[in-house]
């Protein structure tokens, strides 16, 4: 069978370029179905995983389309793109960066973090694609700095995340200022009742492309369950992080606050650590990220905002300090595992309040973990004392913080260095 080409799924001559340039080589399942369908102008529905491609699944439809146009009226983008995280809003930006060189058109991102300045600077310049977080581009269109009569191509991305972070009725009201004609594309990990609902007022016939389920992506990942009371979760993850295996590792907690405590032992025990999640400014995060894929720090502890539209290479392991409450999550969490054909493992400390959770993700992966105990890692560390928190997951429902909020400064203060000396 002839495997297809970027050539033959009808990408033009200029796009083909810039592909061989980036190294896109063969396209991915949901390139394959979704480009010829998108350069048709007929809508999509794609249900994949993040590191399906579907990216570049979008942003060639897009580009293939515009190219060639100039701005026609300052804050008028012909074409829309929203997704739920700065991160991903960014990443989106360097794959239209990188796969639309010479077609002359323009983007910019809209997003908390910055100042807005440049944003409407931007605007007001002209572009041609923006590239959003729901809440700045809300706050822009209050203040008139950009209009949505013009959008000829919108896509929606990670829509079952917009759901998660509480975005959806922010959506709604972008949609609703949209031209009825118009190529709209929505892409979703997964497809609660909510999301199907939205994507019914949204699409017009749209071609749906359901690839393989999530819990087929986890199936070469090595997962295991530690079962661990809660008191010694600390010194099991600092035992697992002892093994010079764990080359590059993605720890994962339920809260916020859980992660910067859960970062700081770390990094007190010697291990270069950075915490990444909402309450973090977008140049904390950004550079945090940055360190994590470059391997100037080992470990990354994050909240589920890292769980899905962030593909860091080459992560070795997995580990689920917090099991999450919402199941799915546990599917996206271990996905940033064992990317492209790679191998990788996934840890899960679980605590006996945490069991429930536990046969929640089995029940989603239809199958058992294998378990063990793993209370006998911490030996020879000392018990953590509880901390009163709520079991509340952090990224559902309403988020705490809005996507354009900055971030708190972190409270300084000593640490100890694992020789037990104070350090400033």
């Amino acid at each position: 069978m002839t495997l297809p080409t970027f050539d033959s799924l009808g990408v033009a001559a200029p796009l083909l370029r810039t592909l061989a340039a980036a190294r896109f080589e063969t396209p991915t399942p949901i390139q394959t179905q979704a480009v010829p369908v998108a350069l048709a102008g007929r809508d999509v529905l794609g249900i994949a995983q993040t590191g399906s491609g579907k990216t570049a699944a979008f942003v060639l439809p897009m580009l293939q389309r515009l190219a060639g146009q100039r701005a026609r009226d300052p804050g008028s983008p012909a074409g829309l793109i929203l997704a739920p995280t700065r991160e991903l809003a960014i990443q989106i930006a360097e794959t239209i960066d990188r796969l639309g060189q010479g077609t002359g058109l323009r983007h910019v991102v809209i997003c908390g973090g910055v100042p807005e300045r440049r944003q409407i600077d931007a605007l007001r310049r002209g572009v041609e694609i923006a590239v959003a977080t729901p809440g700045r581009l809300i706050d822009l269109a209050r203040q008139n700095q950009i209009r949505f009569d013009r959008v000829e191509v919108f896509v929606l991305d990670e829509a079952d995340r917009m759901l998660d972070m509480g975005f959806i009725r922010d959506v709604r009201r972008i949609v609703a200022a949209l031209p009825q004609r118009r190529l709209s594309l929505l892409f979703s990990a997964t497809m609660p009742p909510e999301v199907a609902q939205l994507a019914a007022g949204l699409l017009r016939d749209p071609l749906r492309i359901d690839l393989a389920p999530a819990t087929v992506t986890v199936d070469r990942i090595d997962q295991r369950v530690l079962m661990v009371d809660a008191s010694r979760k600390r010194g099991a993850l600092l035992a697992l992080l002892g093994d010079p295996r764990f080359e590059r590792v993605l720890v994962f907690t339920r809260t916020k606050h859980g992660a910067n405590r859960v970062a700081r032992q770390i990094e007190e025990y010697g291990i270069p650590t950075a915490a990444f999640h909402g309450n973090k400014s977008q140049n904390a995060r950004q550079a945090a990220l940055g360190s994590f894929a470059q391997g100037r720090i080992r470990v990354l502890v994050a909240t589920d905002i890292a769980a899905r539209g962030i593909d860091v290479p080459n992560i070795t392991h997995v580990i689920n300090f917090d099991l999450p409450v919402d199941a799915e999550s546990y599917v996206h969490r271990v996905g940033r595992t064992a990317r492209a054909s790679a191998g990788g493992s996934a840890i899960s400390l679980c605590a006996p309040d945490e069991r429930g959770e536990l046969r929640a993700i089995e029940r989603v992966l239809r199958r058992a973990l294998p378990t063990e105990d793993g209370n006998h890692l911490a030996n020879g560390i000392a018990p953590e004392q509880p901390a009163a928190a709520s079991r509340r997951p952090d990224g559902h429902g309403a988020p705490s913080m809005r996507d354009d909020e900055r971030a708190r400064p972190p409270r300084q203060g000593h640490r100890r260095r694992p020789n037990g000396r104070r350090a400033a």
